[in-house]
C-alpha cells in the first residue's frame, strides 16, 4: 500500500472540477496528458516526433524476451482499429489487456506492456469518459503487425490499483496525486527492474531500468524519483520537479531522454501536477 495519511471525505468534484467537464473533454485531458497514450499509440517520424494527423493509428514496436509487438491502432476505424469493439470491449482492454472475444486475434490478451495492472484503478466515471473521446477520435486505416508472442503476459499487481479508488479518497493532494500517478502508470518505468518485471515492493521508484535507443544502444535509464535526497529527487524544489515532468530537464540542467512523456505532461493542470508532486514526496527514500 503506497497511500498515506488520505482521509475519507466525501466529495462532490474531483481535482480541478474534473467531474464538471463533459466526459469527452475528461477523457481527451486523460488521454493526452497523464495517461499519455499517443507516447505509444501515434507513430512518429525520422526525428522521433509524434505524427499529429495520423494521432493514435497504431505506433511504438516493442521487442523483449517475452514478446514483439506494435502498439496497435486505437483510432474508431473498423477494420485496422476498435470501431467495431463495444464499449464493454474497450474497457476490459484498458483494464484486463484483453482483446474482444470476435476478430483475427479473438481473446489473446494485449502485450504486457500495455499498462493494464495500472489502469485496473480507473474510476468508472473515468474509463466512461476515456471511451467516449476514444469514439470522438479521427478513424484512420492503418494495419499493424500482429504481435508474436514467447512468454505468457504477465502483468505484476500494482498495489495501489488493487486497492481501488474512489472519490472519497480525493480530499487531500497526496490522494489526488497517487489517483494519477497510478493511472499515468509513472512506477512501472520507475520502479527497479527485476526478472523482465517492475518490482514494486522493493524497488517503488528506485529506478534503473534501461530503454534502449532505436539503434540498440542504451538510450536512457529511469530516474530515481524516491524521496531520498541524494539519490532521488528528495532534494529537488517543487518547481524542479515540475521541470523535469513537464520540459524533461533534469535539475542540473541536462535534457531527459524517451520514453519519458514530459511532452505530454505539459498539458496536466497546475493543480494536478501538484497533487503529482505532493504523492511524490511521500515514496519511501531508496539508494
Amino acid at each position: 500500500m503506497f497511500r498515506i495519511g488520505v482521509a475519507c471525505v466525501v466529495l462532490s468534484v474531483i481535482s480541478g472540477g474534473a467531474m464538471a467537464e463533459a466526459p469527452a473533454e475528461r477523457g481527451g485531458y486523460l488521454v493526452n496528458t497523464i495517461m499519455a497514450c499517443g507516447n505509444c499509440h501515434t507513430p512518429r517520424d525520422t526525428d522521433g516526433k509524434t505524427i499529429p494527423e495520423k494521432a493514435f493509428s497504431g505506433g511504438m514496436i516493442f521487442t523483449t524476451p517475452a514478446f514483439i509487438a506494435t502498439a496497435p491502432n486505437i483510432t474508431p476505424d473498423v477494420e485496422t482499429g476498435i470501431g467495431s469493439w463495444s464499449d464493454a470491449e474497450i474497457k476490459r482492454a484498458l483494464v484486463q489487456g484483453m482483446r474482444p472475444d470476435h476478430g483475427r486475434l479473438a481473446g489473446a490478451p494485449l502485450a504486457a506492456i500495455m499498462p493494464a495492472n495500472f489502469y485496473k484503478a480507473l474510476l468508472p466515471d473515468d474509463l466512461d469518459a476515456i471511451v467516449a473521446y476514444l469514439h470522438t477520435i479521427k478513424p484512420i486505416r492503418n494495419e499493424v503487425a500482429d504481435p508474436v508472442y514467447k512468454a505468457p503476459a504477465r502483468r505484476d499487481p500494482y498495489p495501489d490499483a488493487e486497492a481501488g479508488f474512489s472519490k472519497t479518497m480525493f480530499v487531500e493532494p497526496v490522494g489526488r496525486g497517487a489517483y494519477l500517478v497510478t493511472i499515468g502508470h509513472c512506477m512501472e518505468c520507475h520502479s527497479a527492474w527485476s526478472r523482465g518485471v517492475s518490482d514494486f515492493k522493493n524497488g517503488l521508484g528506485r529506478g534503473g531500468r534501461i530503454f534502449p535507443a532505436p539503434d540498440g544502444s542504451p538510450g536512457s535509464i529511469a530516474a530515481n524519483i524516491t524521496s531520498d535526497p541524494t539519490a532521488g529527487i528528495g532534494g529537488w524544489t517543487d518547481r524542479e520537479i515540475a521541470r523535469a515532468v513537464t520540459e524533461g530537464i533534469g535539475r542540473d540542467g541536462r535534457k531527459l531522454r524517451p520514453p519519458m512523456a514530459y511532452g505530454f505532461y505539459a498539458g496536466l493542470k497546475q493543480a494536478d501536477l501538484a497533487d503529482i508532486i505532493a504523492w511524490l514526496r511521500t515514496v519511501p527514500p531508496l539508494q
